[in-house]
């Protein structure tokens, strides 16, 4: 759960890859407040759901869909017991308590975590939340302000934010969004300038400065015998602080590796690409000028998809990658794309004018251009 940076708002959602669980968000006194809200008394979160518990540390934003219906229910935390307020989609109230149980006298609560009395406070729209803001998560020395701006200098993440993939079907209605593991999170974030923020390096391990998380791989990549489950552990803390609401087993399908049969990251990894956007219309202009055979082959497959084209990603992170002519110098202040052999020889000849000292070399005529070097 994810506790509101305003008056009162809170909530977080949270899941674990086979176990899930359902976190708030709290939100921030500062921050602009829905009028609905406001009938809350004491604390609120936002209750968003997740099956990557290991991902919550990354957590920049939460997105909502902007004409879905919410709730603001008032109710206790199963774990600790304690009186809260929680947002979450009107259509899943049920997922998480019992009708028989609303509007029951909250005095009656026998702190077992069972037969929860809950009361519906008031119902709005997804859109009347955009903007608001909530305590981070798991805070740590890796993830401050400070550490996500040195990225994205102008970054404004812990907001929720608005999104067209966020739907009623499971989870709360409120997504955990953490731009660095995810495609929808990464398009919404950058959208909305949450920032990225990476804590999980290229073994699958916490970076330093996540405090008792450090350096612990977030999947059991190294088929330890006595592996423990860094997103149980999460899950532990979470409902100790008062920000779980619901913590369970949930089987889902999960990418792997076909080569180790290992589990997948999505990992932002900085890359070169050619800009094939920037003449998508031509292209799809051109192929309507080819005579396919079969006709069906370029107004359909081919065309299909020139028409959801993207950038084309040239790099590779494996020994046998096309290598890539681009030149940089040692501070990596410069960079230069050689587009030809010709221009790789001209760049040569300027280095070895500029500084005769590069080395000995033997003055030989260009079989391609002619030309003394």
């Amino acid at each position: 759960m994810f506790k509101l940076a305003s008056p009162q708002p809170s909530s977080n959602k949270r899941e674990f890859e086979h176990s899930t669980s359902t976190k708030i968000f709290s939100a921030i006194a500062d921050s602009k407040v829905p009028s609905p809200l406001e009938r809350a008394e004491g604390e609120v979160f936002l209750m968003a759901w997740t099956t990557t518990p290991w991902t919550l540390p990354s957590n920049l934003g939460l997105t909502v869909g902007a004409n879905i219906d919410y709730a603001l229910v008032q109710t206790f935390n199963p774990y600790t017991h304690l009186p809260i307020n929680v947002i979450l989609a009107i259509a899943l109230v049920g997922k998480y308590f019992k009708a028989e149980n609303e509007n029951i006298d909250f005095s009656s609560y026998q702190k077992d975590g069972k037969n929860i009395p809950y009361k519906i406070l008031a119902n709005f729209k997804g859109s009347e939340l955009e903007g608001l803001e909530y305590e981070q998560l798991l805070p740590s020395e890796a993830n401050t302000l400070e550490k996500i701006q040195e990225i994205s200098s102008d970054a404004k993440p812990f907001r929720v934010i608005l999104g067209d993939f966020v739907t009623t079907e499971d989870g709360t209605g409120i997504v955990h969004t953490a731009p660095a593991f995810g495609a929808d999170d990464y398009r919404v974030g950058k959208k909305n300038n949450l920032g990225i923020l990476t804590l999980v390096d290229k073994e699958g391990k916490f970076v330093d400065g996540m405090g008792e998380f450090s350096g612990r791989y977030v999947k059991n990549y190294k088929d330890e015998k006595d592996y423990v489950d860094v997103n149980v552990d999460i899950a532990v803390k979470l409902k100790l602080e008062n920000r779980a609401f619901k913590v369970e087993k949930y089987e889902h399908n999960y990418p792997h590796c076909w080569r180790t049969d290992k589990p997948i990251i999505y990992y932002p990894l900085d890359a070169w690409f050619i800009k094939t956007t920037a003449v998508k219309d031509r292209m799809v202009e051109l192929n309507k000028t080819i005579n396919w055979k079969p006709k069906a082959t370029g107004e359909g497959r081919f065309g299909n998809w020139l028409e959801n084209m993207v950038d084309w990603n040239l790099s590779r992170s494996r020994f046998w990658g096309t290598p890539l002519p681009i030149w940089k110098t040692e501070d990596g202040e410069e960079e230069k794309c050689i587009g030809s052999i010709e221009e790789l020889i001209k760049e040569m000849v300027k280095a070895y004018e500029f500084n005769p000292d590069l080395g000995n070399y033997k003055k030989e005529t260009c079989k391609t251009c002619n030309r003394t070097i």
